[in-house]
């Protein structure tokens, strides 16, 4: 598989012009190397005031690590108190590194934007700090116990961030917090991202899975894109797959379209369970297409125009 060459970098989650979020990729990385990779380049400042435009590099190992209840977390509330819990320390340092990473992403997809969480690690004297930034879950933030709302919308706001690539792609995240107030975005956002990738739904903190489905305009054989998990070919089954996110198929068919934005849904249902879901949007000049002059890590060697075949980028295996 083909590469630009690594750099390490902090991918930006942007919430009226500010912000940053990263998690690093694990075990699941496809790239030439360790470190994260650059795709596309990210949005120029200044150009969009959308409360959730974001960078994704979540691992889908990162999503499973241990859970995210973590050992009474979700009851004690993600506050500093919730924090200083011993449940919560014995989790942390069974891996910091990883922990530390998940937690960033938690952190900034629940709590609002201008507080922090900050955790000091007994066992090596350092302390850890995590900005909030999208303010989905803003009982849980401030030290309630998870609803299943919130539980809900901060399991999706992971999956959504999952990249098995580890590559960091600006996303338009649509859909409402736990409280049901719409994520807003300008007409701008809208039209930057103009193509609606997927749905993201479960309940990681009751072990009730992680989903995803598509419903963009399915890739051409000479397209790819590290947001393979639920973006779909001609075969109509996703590129990638990303257990243990599950596919589900086309969003219309699992969601409810929300009518009052008429770009995200209401909520999926799996079996007899109803989720709130996350709805994603992508920019089209993020989509990699072979011809373009660039190897990118979702192409690879060979003799053809495809994106697994691509010549022209690539050129042809040893």
């Amino acid at each position: 598989m083909g590469c630009m060459g690594n750099r390490d970098r902090r991918g930006a989650t942007v919430r009226k012009l500010s912000g940053g979020l990263v998690l690093v990729l694990t075990t699941l990385g496809m790239g030439c190397g360790g470190g994260a990779q650059e795709f596309a380049p990210p949005v120029p400042e200044g150009r969009l005031e959308q409360a959730a435009l974001s960078h994704n590099q979540l691992s889908t190992n990162g999503l499973s690590f241990n859970g995210l209840s973590f050992n009474g977390l979700s009851f004690n509330g993600l506050s500093q108190s919730g924090l200083s819990q011993a449940a919560f320390a014995s989790w942390f340092s069974d891996n910091p590194a990883r922990a530390d990473e998940v937690m960033r992403y938690i952190v900034r997809c629940a709590v609002p934007e201008g507080q922090t969480r900050t955790y000091l690690h007994a066992q090596t004297n350092k302390t850890y700090t995590w900005p909030g930034l999208l303010g989905l879950a803003p009982g849980w933030a401030g030290g309630a116990t998870a609803t299943v709302a919130e539980q809900q919308v901060v399991s999706a706001c992971l999956v959504a961030h999952a990249n098995p690539f580890g590559v960091s792609v600006p996303l338009s995240v649509q859909g409402r917090d736990a409280l049901g107030q719409v994520l807003a975005s300008s007409p701008e956002e809208l039209a930057e991202f103009s193509r609606p990738e997927s749905c993201f739904f479960g309940n990681l903190f009751q072990n009730q899975g992680m989903y995803a489905g598509s419903q963009n305009p399915p890739l051409n054989a000479n397209q790819s894109t590290s947001r393979a998990c639920a973006v779909v070919d001609g075969s109509g089954t996703p590129r990638r797959a990303c257990a243990p996110i599950v596919y589900v198929g086309s969003c219309a068919a699992a969601c409810t379209l929300d009518a009052a934005t008429g770009v995200s849904f209401l909520r999926c249902k799996v079996g007899d369970v109803y989720f709130q879901p996350l709805t994603t949007r992508v920019r089209d000049a993020d989509l990699a297409v072979c011809g373009d002059g660039r190897c990118q890590v979702t192409e690879s060697c060979g003799t053809s125009n495809t994106y697994n075949a691509c010549a022209a980028d690539c050129g042809a295996c040893p």
